[in-house]
């Protein structure tokens, strides 16, 4: 055995990065396993439930992750690993929500009414059948026990119970079924295009599944997966996008590639509410409070809705998911470039939008040509000795703002915009009063939550056609902007170690360029700081998909490739 892999019986998997099949056992590992560190020579992975089960749900088996930790595995692998993985991935399914067939009722005027079968908890094993319905949060959820291996279940509780299950271990698995909606039958308009193979497939993992999470890099069309998807159910559907912005995208998209009129789509958002066949709301309008309460939670209920796309789910708000939980007789789908959410709540994007159903590699997406090469450097800054001082002398909370917004970065910035003139450049900033010195420093138009929708359009459109070459942002184009000739950007600053962040930030360079130049993504970051800290760990989900930083002194940018 001389492979690039070391499985420890923690569950931690050693990557050794300059091994020659490291590659091909990367990308195999990452299909059940996370990434945690990424330094120089060897990764670090972690084994996880949940990657575990978001695997079994992709049609991934037990064996074939064992296959993979064999051939690859420098020494054998534990034993104990082996039986946890066996297991573990055996827990996935051993409970099932299901649901009565429906029942025919006569009314005394002769008509009859159609009344949902009651849902269903069943288990082939009664011991976990035991052991769940003796917990104090499952029981109310119940209802009846019909034998030792079947419950009925409490009409209102198909995702709480599987959030609970979730936290007890045993993940369930829903085939309680969908309503259809109301029928609106939406066609695909391929004249000069079609679906890639890996779009197509994901639309069908996702239909064989019921609902679930369909995982692509930016700029690999997770937008067409979402219209496949709307002409494969042929039904009313709700789409909810992170602004309007996003919402005009889509609505842009939809009436170039599908058979939807003008008058089929509707916005409902802060500016504009329409409820049509098709209607793309905005998550903040969701989660707007008037006097305590949600003001607009009727637009979930406006329609007879058979599909609801979440689009960046990962950036799905708290309070939707609570929402969510009562809409899982929706047929539900999420689309996504990453599963990684910074709060925490992976758990609960796979218990109530459902697992993941399709995840294609970045580099795999790369290879094929449908996303553009990217480079990646890291350029570290050192501080002036007052401005080290300062960093030193303040407290913790402050010690990130002071290096991230380090007046050193400036010259750094204006370098780098020199070095790639002519080019599409994105100044990304986190800090307004920055964003406001960054724009002043190149003469640039600035774009952050404060620009109103018309002019954010205007300056993107303009971005587009070359008008316009640099364009200083802010967080609110981290996602959903379609911005397919940028080529170079600049991180000046984030959101503290936020890896969805970096990953939203570099997909804003992956779509395919007419001009055919290559993508650089630089990250500005203050030597010896908490800066330097929340790069690393930026870093690792881009490691995890095969992406490597370069390491530049702000002094040696000219040999930068």
């Amino acid at each position: 055995m001389s492979g690039p892999l070391i499985v420890q019986s923690d569950r931690t998997v050693l990557l050794e990065v300059a091994h020659p099949d490291a590659e091909d056992a990367r990308h195999e590992l990452a299909v059940f396993a996370e990434l945690e560190r990424a330094p120089e020579h060897i990764h670090t992975y972690r084994i996880t439930r949940l990657g575990l089960w978001n695997a079994r749900a992709a049609g991934h088996t037990a064996e074939q992750m064992l296959e993979t930790l064999n051939r690859y595995a420098k020494f054998p692998v534990p034993q104990t690993v082996s039986i946890d993985i066996d297991e573990t991935v055996a827990r996935y399914g051993r409970l099932v929500i299901s649901r009565d067939p429906e029942v025919e009722q006569a009314n005394p005027d002769g008509t009859s009414t159609t009344i949902p079968g009651e849902l269903i908890l069943s288990s082939t094993d009664p011991a976990v059948m035991s052991e769940i319905t003796r917990n104090a949060k499952v029981g109310p959820l119940l209802g009846v026990r019909r034998t030792p291996s079947e419950w009925t279940l409490q009409p209102w509780a198909r995702g709480q119970i599987k959030q609970e299950l979730l936290k007890l271990g045993w993940p369930a698995e829903d085939n309680a079924g969908y309503t259809p909606g109301t029928p609106h039958e939406i066609e695909l308009d391929e004249s000069g295009w079609h679906l890639r193979d890996y779009q197509r497939k994901a639309v069908d993992n996702f239909f064989d599944g019921g609902s679930g999470v369909v995982v692509l890099p930016c700029g690999a069309g997770k937008t067409l997966v979402g219209a496949g998807a709307m002409a494969a159910a042929g039904t009313t559907t709700l789409i909810l996008v992170t602004n309007t912005v996003s919402a005009r995208q889509w609505r842009a998209e939809l009436l170039k590639r599908t058979s939807l009129t003008e008058d089929e789509i509707g916005e409902y958002s802060g500016q504009v509410k329409e409820i049509k066949p098709v209607t793309i709301a905005t998550y903040q309008i969701l989660t707007a409070r008037r006097k305590g309460e949600y003001a607009h939670l009727a637009v979930l209920d406006a329609l007879d809705w058979g599909l609801i796309v979440y689009d960046e789910v990962h950036l799905l708000p708290a309070p939707v998911f609570k929402l969510t939980a009562d809409l899982q007789a929706r047929r539900r789908l999420g689309l996504t470039a990453t599963l990684v959410r910074e709060d925490g709540r992976e758990s609960d994007v796979f218990s109530l939008i459902g697992p993941k159903r399709f995840d294609a590699p970045w580099k795999e997406i790369e290879a094929q040509g449908y996303i553009s090469p990217a480079s990646c450097y890291e350029v570290r800054i050192d501080l002036p000795q007052d401005e080290r001082l300062e960093y030193a002398a303040s407290a913790d909370d402050e010690r990130y703002r002071l290096a991230a917004t380090a007046p050193a970065k400036l010259q750094v910035v204006k370098d780098l915009v020199a070095k790639h003139a002519g080019e599409r450049i994105l100044v990304i900033g986190q800090y307004l009063d920055q964003i406001d010195e960054l724009a002043e420093t190149l003469n640039a138009p600035q774009l952050t939550g404060s620009t109103p929708i018309d002019e954010r359009e205007r300056l993107f459109q303009e971005f587009r056609d070359g008008t316009l070459t640099v364009l200083v942002v802010s967080k609110v184009a981290n996602f959903s902007v379609d911005l397919p000739e940028a080529t170079v950007a600049i991180q000046v600053s984030g959101s503290f170690g936020s890896r969805q962040e970096e990953a939203q930030r570099l997909g804003r360079l992956l779509r395919p360029k007419e001009s055919g130049l290559p993508a650089n993504f630089y990250t500005l970051v203050a030597r010896d700081t908490i800066d330097q800290d929340y790069a690393q760990n930026r870093q690792r989900f881009l490691a995890e998909q095969g992406y490597s930083y370069t390491i530049l002194d702000a002094g040696d940018l000219a040999t930068a490739a």
